[in-house]
């Protein structure tokens, strides 16, 4: 929400009655989300919620593919998820794209390997985190090599 400081007040006071007509889904999601920044209450199911729900920042000029990839770049992006897991954790943010644009762009983002995409055991695809592995460093040579093998002179 954006507004001048002037207006902040007025557009606060409005947020709880924003809150009262959203359907009873959205409100049950702001519920969770608020538990789970609260931290955990010593049950454990907050650690599990965290799975259900990413909890991410969006910036203003994010685009689809960018708020799938920060889903995807934290805990809930480990374990496999599917399109509708993906519109489902969109749809939390208040972000409601079409099934086949979220399709698209989780196709897009496979193939450009920052995702992972699996065909589960139903048949429908699943994707994780593409976990890129450290480089190895590259073997000195050279000059750098004599460097390295002469004895230190002071």
């Amino acid at each position: 929400m954006e507004s001048d400081p002037e207006h902040l007040r007025e557009a606060i006071d409005l947020v709880p009655e924003l809150a009262a007509k959203l359907p009873v889904q959205g409100r049950e999601v702001a519920v969770l989300r608020k538990e789970v920044a609260a931290g955990p209450a010593g049950n454990g199911s907050e650690s599990t919620l965290a799975f259900q729900l990413p909890i991410i920042t969006l910036e203003k000029g994010d685009s689809l593919a960018d708020v799938i990839g920060k889903f995807f770049s934290g805990p809930w992006g480990r374990e496999s998820r599917k399109l509708s897991d993906v519109r489902e954790a969109l749809q939390s943010y208040g972000l409601n794209y079409p099934k086949q644009s979220v399709a698209v762009a989780l196709l897009r983002l496979a193939k450009t390997t920052k995702l992972r995409r699996f065909k589960a055991e139903d048949g429908e695809y699943v994707y994780t985190s593409a976990i890129t592995l450290p480089s190895t460093p590259s073997t000195p040579t050279g000059k750098l090599l004599d460097e390295l093998a002469a004895p230190a002179t002071e």
